[in-house]
């Protein structure tokens, strides 16, 4: 019996290791299923609820897998769909590789149904790479080269398939190389190095300072070590981008944990105050929480040089990549005597976490969103995986959940999307089925896509050795992170039609899903909610309760930033008076001695 091309195409994902691909079927990938149904679960088709969900999950587990996520869906709506899902990927630099269904090659052109320009579509987020297959003998070289440049660009790639050319029998390309079109499966290992003049140019600066400050990003993961000891010779603080937070345990007294408007004091101190400043695998955007123009020397490593130089005027820029730049760089750095900075930056990294639990076992109507993370912090096992969605939980996530041991952590760090929370989640336990997954998502993103996806969690719970995965809902029937930006950055009172939320028992829908769910009403209950679930055999929906008036005060905030909020305020929010005692005594906690 001949070969479809449908099956070609499982028989070449399985051949580049695929384990599974996150999809939603449709009659644009008939003969894809269909092929996907004859291989008997290799790879694996997992059905998402939704096609956005789908390319979610196969970036949150290319994030957390290091390999290159797998997403499909059908032509038109389909395909529309994926799109903001693979945007996630596109920004923060994610292979997947998205295979998508069209109408078939006789009906394009005629206006028929489910009928889109996906070539159109598809060229921004697909940018480094987008072919449609119209003949058979084009997909070994298709398939090759959408899994090479995801890998090597860090991108989304996308191959588009005809409806009625899966269908076809498969035939291999007609050339000298007969059925060895392509190159097998497989991805080279290299490690990039710039010019050892350069790496002294920055060794030079890096000596030169006496308060140096490091920022790690993403790029900095398989240079942890290398980080550490960079950090040691020169006496420097280490502030981590969003991206970056699980690259160092935050349990290093010179981690000064975020940076940003997420992040923590210690790290705007850093910055403030350095005059040296080495940036290792990031893009952190915000230029305003950098040392001042012309304050410190810089010096950046970075694996694309397309995205060097951008944030800071950097005196060094060194191409490469960090793990292997950073080993070239340390025998020409010497080690700092005057450990003075250092000191400093410690001292302010411990009061910094003293500030963090006051502020987190404050009062709260009902539960203090800070403590909720807080114990967590408390419980969490060494090799967790922990997934953040956007909304004022990312607050929490990124101030008050310290890393420490194996520990993974990712968001939608760039495009800063709601929902990829519980999409990611399941995506790392595809992953990752021996570890545990924790999921931080705000009511807003649960409501918008969340909710669905505990049926998957459902369905695919028996295929993961360690079942617990854990959704946290933070409760507030508000988009609270939206409603700070009105006031903070709006001058505007909460609109109450724009930002509130229907009421609905989370907890009561994973039960009604075939899940464990628990409800938490008092701050006294969330130890054991987070003992009971952490140690549960299945996967637990914790539906908190929390109050919406607790503020994410950044870093640099003053007194009179927060009159100006207030003054917004008492213009009309239906909380006023709570809400700035709230801030009041959230502020106060960061000047007790």
């Amino acid at each position: 019996m001949a070969q479809q091309v449908g099956d070609y195409v499982v028989r070449r994902l399985r051949e580049w290791g695929v384990e599974q691909v996150f999809g939603y079927p449709g009659d644009g990938i008939n003969g894809l299923i269909a092929a996907f149904g004859r291989a008997h679960d290799d790879p694996a088709f997992i059905q998402a609820r939704h096609e956005e969900m789908a390319a979610f999950q196969a970036t949150g587990y290319a994030k957390f897998s290091g390999k290159v996520g797998v997403c499909t869906a059908t032509s038109g709506p389909g395909a529309i769909h994926l799109l903001n899902g693979l945007y996630d990927a596109k920004l923060d630099h994610v292979p997947v590789v998205a295979i998508v269904g069209q109408t078939a090659r006789s009906a394009m052109g005629g206006s028929y149904q489910q009928e889109v320009d996906l070539q159109s579509l598809f060229k921004d987020v697909a940018s480094d790479y987008l072919v449609e297959v119209n003949v058979a003998s084009q997909l070994p070289n298709a398939l090759d080269r959408a899994f090479r440049i995801a890998a090597a660009r860090r991108a989304p790639t996308t191959v588009i398939l005809p409806s009625d050319l899966q269908e076809e029998d498969y035939h291999p390309p007609q050339h000298a190389f007969k059925q060895v079109p392509s190159s097998p499966p497989g991805l080279p290992s290299t490690a990039v190095v710039p010019a050892h003049q350069d790496i002294q140019r920055a060794a030079d600066v890096l000596d030169a300072g006496s308060r140096v400050a490091i920022l790690i990003g993403q790029g900095a993961r398989s240079a942890a070590a290398e980080v550490v000891e960079i950090a040691e010779r020169t006496g420097a603080g280490v502030a981590k981008a969003l991206l970056g937070k699980d690259v160092l345990s935050d349990d290093l007294p010179f981690v000064t944990g975020p940076i940003g408007l997420l992040g923590s004091r210690p790290s705007y101190e850093l910055m403030r105050d350095c005059d040296t400043l080495l940036i290792v695998g990031s893009n952190f955007p915000y230029s305003q929480f950098l040392p001042e123009l012309g304050q410190a020397r810089a010096v950046q490593i970075d694996i694309d040089g397309t995205m060097i130089g951008m944030r800071y005027p950097t005196e060094v820029n060194l191409v490469g990549d960090a793990k292997s730049t950073l080993a070239e760089l340390l025998p020409l750095v010497e080690r700092k005597d005057d450990r003075k900075w250092r000191e400093t930056v410690e001292k302010n990294v411990a009061r910094w976490w003293q500030t963090v639990e006051r502020q987190s076992m404050l009062a709260a109507k009902p539960v203090n969103p800070m403590r909720v993370v807080w114990e967590l912090s408390e419980r969490i096992p060494d090799n967790a995986i922990v997934t953040a969605d956007s909304g004022s939980s990312t607050n929490w996530y990124a101030r008050c959940l310290r890393f420490r041991g194996q520990m993974r952590g990712s968001l939608s760090g760039t495009l800063a999307t709601m929902g990829p929370g519980v999409p990611y989640a399941i995506g790392a336990k595809f992953a990752h089925p021996d570890r545990p997954v924790i999921a931080l998502v705000g009511d807003g993103a649960m409501q918008m896509n969340g909710l669905a996806e505990l049926l998957t969690i459902a369905r695919y719970r028996r295929r993961w050795a360690d079942q617990r995965l854990v959704v946290c809902v933070f409760h507030n029937n508000d988009l609270n992170q939206v409603t700070w930006e009105l006031r903070a950055m709006g001058g505007a009172p909460k609109f109450e039609e724009s930002q509130t939320l229907p009421d609905v028992s989370y907890a009561d829908i994973a039960r009604s899903a075939g899940l464990t769910g628990i409800t938490v009403q008092a701050p006294e209950d969330l130890g054991s909610a987070w003992d009971c679930a952490l140690h549960a055999d299945s996967p637990v929906l914790l539906d908190v309760h929390c109050d919406p008036e607790v503020p994410p005060i950044p870093p640099h905030a003053t007194w009179d930033q927060m009159k100006d909020t207030a003054e917004a305020v008492l213009r009309g929010d239906p909380d006023a008076w709570h809400l700035l005692a709230q801030g009041a005594k959230t502020k106060a906690q960061e000047f007790i001695p």
